[in-house]
């Protein structure tokens, strides 16, 4: 179910009906919730945030907590409740987050941002889809009926947090693959969506985090994205924690873990942030 903040705004990604759309309930209207900034403090620079949940659900301390940190260092966030499996499979989930931040730039001058500062940040599975929208984005249509439509989805940066990268092998998360892409996915659509084999030169910079002990998502999903960006010459940093584990979130309660949010600070202001 989508993740409900009763003080905070949130608008439908297709007011009409998604494309793909099995009903009209809840789960199946995407959305994103709106997380405006102090004034005082805000760049005009937003973040496109992806909880994760393994494509089963959306993750509340990967949601609100992390909106609000980025409203703490001036950025403007929007928390996407992307469609879920197995109700849904791809492609609905990409089409969400792309369309997130095509209806973020589109609306960039209403919201007083910067349309070409829009990054994307995710956990776990909503790192995969961070990932995936990233190495997929698509150039707009200058003749698309939909206004929105006619911008880019590709991202200005791209932080995805603990993520599911492989999607199939010894480090794949076999409850994502599931819910993202169904029983017994064709090859093709197992390549499609995994990410590094998409990287290119114009590949956004990047941020990865994980730690090192994560026993349900490995390391080498991080590691292996790395080495495709390293490749392509893409900008990239890593943050690697020797304790953690998966799902540890704003690392909130852990001395080393909760300084990530403040070494990503830094990262995102390098680039204009």
């Amino acid at each position: 179910m989508p993740i409900s903040q009763p003080d905070k705004e949130t608008i439908e990604l297709w007011p009409g009906g998604a494309p793909g759309a099995l009903g009209t309930e809840p789960e199946d209207r995407p959305s994103i919730t709106l997380y405006p900034p102090d004034p005082a403090l805000k760049t005009g620079s937003a973040m496109v945030v992806l909880p994760g949940g393994g494509y089963g659900g959306h993750a509340d301390h990967e949601g609100r907590p992390v909106a609000e940190w980025l409203n703490s260092i001036g950025i403007f966030a929007a928390v996407l409740q992307y469609r879920l499996g197995p109700r849904y499979h791809h492609p609905c989930m990409v089409e969400d987050a792309c369309r997130a931040i095509r209806t973020v730039r589109y609306r960039a001058k209403e919201w007083e941002l910067d349309a070409n500062h829009v990054g994307i940040l995710g956990f776990s599975a909503g790192g995969h889809l961070t990932a995936s929208a990233t190495t997929l984005a698509t150039p707009g249509n200058p003749s698309a009926a939909d206004p929105i439509d006619r911008l880019s989805s590709r991202p200005d940066v791209s932080v995805p947090i603990y993520a599911v990268m492989e999607m199939r092998g010894p480090y794949s998360h076999d409850g994502s693959r599931l819910n993202l892409l169904g029983e017994n996915p064709p090859d093709d659509l197992i390549d499609l969506l995994t990410p590094r084999l998409h990287v290119t030169k114009d590949t956004p910079p990047t941020l990865l985090l994980h730690a090192v002990d994560d026993a349900a998502v490995p390391m080498e999903n991080t590691l292996l994205y790395a080495l495709a960006l390293s490749k392509a010459r893409v900008p990239y940093q890593i943050q690697a924690y020797q304790n953690g584990g998966h799902g540890f979130g704003m690392g909130t309660g852990n001395p080393i873990l909760s300084r990530w949010p403040d070494d990503a600070a830094l990262w995102l202001k390098s680039y204009g942030f």
